[in-house]
């Protein structure tokens, strides 16, 4: 069974909604106060109570921030707190992917570059706490493990108008739109007055989850998460139902697209960069393959897999990020062998293995290389010993 999540964004999502949903799920919130005091700013803290919204049952998330908080950073002030902070690998990658996004679509708004962008609400302390507050809940209930699902509703794109740092802007605010066509995201709703998603939930949604309908799983938990207001046409809240979809013993074949793109003419030093960014856009993998180019200079072809949903943002992250003018993409089969994710400690760092099952029964284990580099580098050893430790506690447990 793999780990599955819905949420329910139809009423509306905000960075502090997501988090109290995920609390209200199961998720170990002295971890997430932990994760948020890890980024090191003095006086930043977060905690949950119950209340109600529509007179539903929910629970809500509260930041305490810093009084001198100047509400507006640029993402090369934001992403070394991540850097420093003790999130997981895969939880401060999925940090890293929700910042950048917004920083990306505040850019195209604005028509800057995502590094030279302010992000006014949304690099605020509380912004900070809320995404920082999500990746860790999203880890500890192991959504971000490979293999799990997490899918969203249409986001709720309310109506009106909203005072931000740069006078009243019209409901969906601009970020928001950007956002959702950016990364396939479905807005509806706008029978809902105000602002129901908030640039921040739609990142982290753009970050953590796939577009689509109810997906199958049996129903664990269900979490509800209030916003600030308590409205008469409909509770203010953010639903997440967690469960476990089913995966069977044989090996699972679907339809992905690749893209493909050929450059010849690209600084070889930019493209960790560029892979960076064609992964935050959304592609499970993308990678480059060495070519002879026309006219017989050297080259490379990238190459990204990604779900049909975030096609156009994968394709506008390679062009915004190489020097190509022109891509192609077709529709591959693909077989997957069924995983699941377990975790194990080598000293006081949480490793996680993924655990593939072949035909004949047999299993493959593979550490997650971010975490393996992460603790090499707390611990002074070689990746490769942290990795082989990593293998022997999985035997050992």
């Amino acid at each position: 069974m793999g780990e599955a999540c819905w949420v329910d964004a139809t009423a509306g999502v905000a960075g502090d909604m997501l988090l109290a949903a995920l609390v209200d799920a199961g998720a170990d919130e002295d971890r997430v106060r932990a994760a948020v005091a890890s980024l090191g700013v003095p006086g930043l803290a977060v905690h949950t109570d119950t209340d109600r919204r529509g007179g539903l049952r929910c629970r809500r998330a509260h930041v305490t921030a810093p009084g001198d908080d100047p509400t507006h950073r640029h993402l090369a002030a934001i992403l070394p707190l991540v850097d420093r902070s003790a999130l997981s690998g895969r939880a401060a990658d999925a940090a890293r992917r929700t910042f950048t996004l917004l920083a990306e679509a505040e850019a195209a708004v604005h028509g800057t570059s995502s590094q030279n962008v302010t992000l006014h609400e949304v690099g605020a302390h509380d912004a900070l706490a809320d995404v920082v507050g999500v990746v860790a809940a999203a880890d500890d209930l192991g959504l971000l493990a490979d293999g799990a699902a997490v899918v969203c509703s249409p986001l709720a794109a309310g109506s009106g108008t909203v005072r931000a740092a740069h006078g009243r802007l019209p409901v969906p605010v601009p970020a928001v739109v950007e956002l959702a066509a950016r990364h396939g995201l479905a807005l509806g709703g706008d029978d809902l007055a105000g602002e129901r998603t908030t640039p921040t939930g739609a990142a982290l949604l753009a970050a953590l989850a796939r577009p689509g309908s109810f997906p199958a799983l049996t129903v664990r938990a269900v979490g509800v998460g209030g916003g600030a207001r308590d409205t008469p046409d409909r509770p203010n809240v953010t639903r997440v139902v967690l469960g476990a979809a089913p995966v069977t013993d044989a090996v699972r074949t679907g339809e992905v697209v690749v893209l493909e793109a050929t450059v010849d003419d690209l600084d070889p030093q930019l493209w960790p960069a560029v892979l960076e960014a064609v992964r935050a856009a959304g592609a499970w993998d993308c990678w480059t393959s060495p070519i002879v180019a026309r006219h017989g200079r050297p080259g490379h072809v990238l190459s990204a897999v990604c779900d049909e949903a975030v096609r156009p943002a994968v394709a506008d992250a390679v062009f915004r990020h190489t020097t190509t003018i022109g891509l192609r993409w077709s529709s591959r089969h693909r077989a997957t062998l069924p995983r699941r994710a377990v975790t194990v400690r080598v000293g006081a760092h949480e490793i996680a293995v993924k655990i593939a099952q072949l035909g004949d029964g047999t299993e493959r284990a593979k550490p997650e290389i971010a975490d393996v580099e992460a603790a090499a580098r707390a611990l002074g050893l070689p990746a490769a010993e942290v990795a082989e430790r990593a293998r022997r506690a999985l035997r050992s447990s």
